[in-house]
């Protein structure tokens, strides 16, 4: 879903990039070319976590605008395997077919049955636990692939500081920054930390709506007994509440919703029913 966005790269609190590695203005989040809908993805066996997320991909405004304007591409340096150049090629080639294409480009990478003969062995292979012909997790193909291009943006910067890494065009799309707020109950000390983040997990058994469901990762927490919090002030341990807020949020925001329990490792059996009208756009909608 699009989100205003925060075009800047330092808030209140944080440490400002040495570099930035691609400029903010030229994130364009509207189609920058007329688009009519291009061709469907073909499945090959359980494959439709894979094209699900492909074509959510290739439906992103900011980042698909990049990615047929081939500037990586012409740009990049790296040997051998790059997701970036991988995804490019496939976006310009779902967006003028017509016909359903088989995505052989990125199964190749998932897949390594699916890897001919002529492919180097300095290809790198990411997400190495998936199998072709199995149900997989579409949440976890879209982070291998997110943190795969992202991981493209940075390997033509050497030393770079952790500031400057969020500025990839990738990470200005889809990243935005978690706060971790703590407020001692004794001194009212308040502790701030600061997270990076491509996604935002939410928990769904309770909730009714995407927004609840926020509200939820958002509610504080309290911190006292056993997992009481220890005061650099106080210089002791001592009650107190913490809190996630979304410091800078992203311009795409990605939620993932948890649907399997932390103590049963299984799938949360109840029907549980979200609202998101509110968060799509009119068009979509209708």
């Amino acid at each position: 879903m699009a989100t205003a966005g925060n075009d800047s790269f330092i808030a209140e609190g944080m440490t400002p990039p040495q570099r930035i590695l691609f400029p903010p203005e030229k994130i364009c989040m509207v189609w920058q070319q007329r688009q009519s809908a291009g061709a469907g993805l073909r499945n090959v066996g359980n494959t439709c976590f894979l094209n699900a997320v492909l074509q959510c991909l290739t439906y992103t405004p900011p980042l698909a605008n990049y990615l047929l304007s081939r500037e990586h591409s012409q740009a990049c340096r790296q040997q051998g395997f790059c997701m970036m150049c991988i995804m490019e090629a496939h976006v310009n080639k779902v967006l003028h077919s017509v016909s359903a294409i088989l995505p052989l480009a990125v199964l190749r990478v998932f897949f390594p049955s699916c890897r001919r003969q002529l492919l180097t062995s300095c290809f790198l292979v990411i997400g190495e636990h998936f199998q072709l012909g199995r149900e997989e997790d579409a949440h976890d193909f879209l982070c291998c692939t997110v943190n795969a291009m992202q991981r493209a943006c940075l390997s033509a910067s050497n030393d770079l500081d952790i500031s400057s890494q969020p500025t990839t065009i990738v990470h200005q799309i889809f990243g935005g920054f978690l706060r971790s707020r703590v407020i001692c109950f004794s001194c009212k000390a308040i502790s701030d930390s600061y997270e990076a983040f491509l996604d935002v997990p939410l928990d769904i058994k309770a909730a009714s709506s995407l927004t609840a469901a926020l509200e939820d990762f958002v509610t504080p927490e309290h911190l006292d007994g056993e997992n009481c919090f220890q005061c650099s002030k106080c210089e002791k341990n001592v009650a107190a509440t913490k809190r996630f807020t979304v410091h800078c949020a992203p311009k795409v925001l990605t939620v993932c919703l948890k649907r399997f329990d932390c103590f049963t490792a299984g799938k949360i059996s109840k029907v549980c029913t979200l609202l998101v009208c509110s968060f799509l756009f009119k068009k979509q909608i209708s």
